[in-house]
């Protein structure tokens, strides 16, 4: 057990980061509209989340790199090459300083569920004071440059967040033969777009850039190749546990229409009390401020690995994404500035390079050159050709949707 606990860490973070409050929102959603029959379609998604990020872990093991890095080195047509990672360089990074402001917000509607709004006057714009300091915790932790302590911090977030929700399922006393019928997939008709949406919110295509490299800092050789996946395995598991109790508290909140996670704790209130908004909140808040550090962390990455920088965390340049990454995020969520376009732009450009990247991972992790005997076997291809035939049609479903709503 103590081994176990010891190898913590980046599967924690792939849970923290696909636990954000875009996540809370569509799981609220799918349990107030549909209860629990849409259980099934989060179990698939979170199917579909370790068969993809194993292979990302596999692939930051064995060769020592992230997966922008193995792109950028396997790539050798120039003008693919150059396509490719422009590609990637525009969804991960410019989706993730728009998605940043997404994840202080969510942040600071946890804290406001117990505390009020709290704003002060710069001439003739008003400041979140809780979106500055969500932004400032992001940052401090950040800033540290110490992937250990991230760690220690992260697990410790989402254990209270599991613990959090799961205690707040808990309290609601979910009706348990509708629970174990909602793992049997129904009608798609009525859900699809929610369904996609569940799946798009935990299958994240920066998490697969994140798990490489994190990997990759955290341990060396093939010899921990049982532990990356019993590691990846469970944090998983715990992710995709804290998406189907949100799913459950939803199911039994008494409201007809919500828009945002802060709505679940207020429904929950006159059933539950004020014990459950308070647990609620909690987790909100932790899901908040775990992705607003994820999202600059896997942007940092991302760029560095693109442009071939050296240094890793402790790099200048390194700290100088990240940092851009978070200052935007808390000038649009203390102003209550909504990037439509620049959102739109990354739903687009993550549509497009979620089967992308998929695809050319799969395509690594078949290179004898990079993995040697580590690479894909026959029935981790069946399953990862059916994952990834999954995530093109997510691809283009989400892209649709974008340019039917502009």
């Amino acid at each position: 057990m103590r081994n176990f606990l010891k190898n913590l860490g980046p599967g924690i973070l792939v849970s923290a980061a696909f636990i954000g409050p875009g996540t809370v929102t569509i799981c609220s959603v799918a349990g107030v509209n549909f209860g629990y029959s849409l259980l099934w379609a989060l179990s698939i998604s979170i199917f579909a989340c370790i068969i993809l990020q194993e292979m990302s872990a596999r692939l930051g093991l064995i060769s020592g790199k992230g997966l922008s890095d193995c792109i950028r080195d396997e790539l050798k047509n120039p003008a693919i090459r150059i396509f490719i990672l422009f590609l990637i360089f525009s969804a991960i990074v410019i989706g993730n300083a728009a998605y940043e402001a997404g994840n202080i917000t969510g942040a600071v509607l946890g804290v406001e569920a117990v505390f009020q709004s709290k704003n002060f006057e710069v001439g003739a714009f008003s400041f979140n004071i809780w979106s500055l300091l969500i932004g400032g915790i992001a940052f401090f932790l950040l800033y540290l440059g110490s992937y250990k302590k991230l760690e220690k911090v992260f697990i410790g977030l989402v254990l209270l967040m599991s613990v959090a929700f799961i205690l707040t399922a808990i309290i609601t006393q979910p009706d348990i033969t509708g629970i174990l019928r909602g793992f049997i997939p129904g009608s798609f008709d009525a859900g699809l777009l929610t369904i996609i949406a569940l799946v798009g919110t935990t299958v994240v295509p920066y998490n697969l850039f994140l798990h490489a490299s994190l990997v990759s800092e955290k341990w060396n050789g093939p010899q921990y190749l049982g532990a990356v996946r019993k590691e990846l395995v469970f944090s998983l598991l715990l992710g995709g546990m804290v998406s189907m109790a949100i799913v459950i508290c939803a199911a039994a909140a008494n409201i007809d229409k919500i828009e945002s996670a802060a709505d679940l704790a207020l429904g929950l209130e006159p059933l539950f009390g004020n014990s459950a908004t308070i647990f609620i909140a909690i987790g909100l808040l932790a899901a908040g401020i775990t992705s607003s550090i994820t999202a600059p962390l896997a942007a940092a990455y991302v760029v560095q690995g693109c442009l071939g920088w050296k240094g890793g965390m402790q790099s200048k340049r390194f700290k100088a994404v990240w940092m851009i990454v978070i200052i935007l995020g808390v000038i649009f969520s203390s102003l209550g500035i909504k990037p439509v376009e620049i959102i739109q732009f990354a739903q687009i450009a993550n549509g497009l390079v979620l089967p992308v990247v998929a695809i050319f991972l799969f395509w690594i992790v078949n290179q004898s050159s990079v993995l040697g005997k580590h690479k894909n076997n026959l029935w981790q291809n069946i399953i990862g050709f059916i994952v990834i035939a999954l995530s093109v049609f997510l691809g283009v479903k989400s892209i649709l949707n974008v340019i039917q709503n502009f």
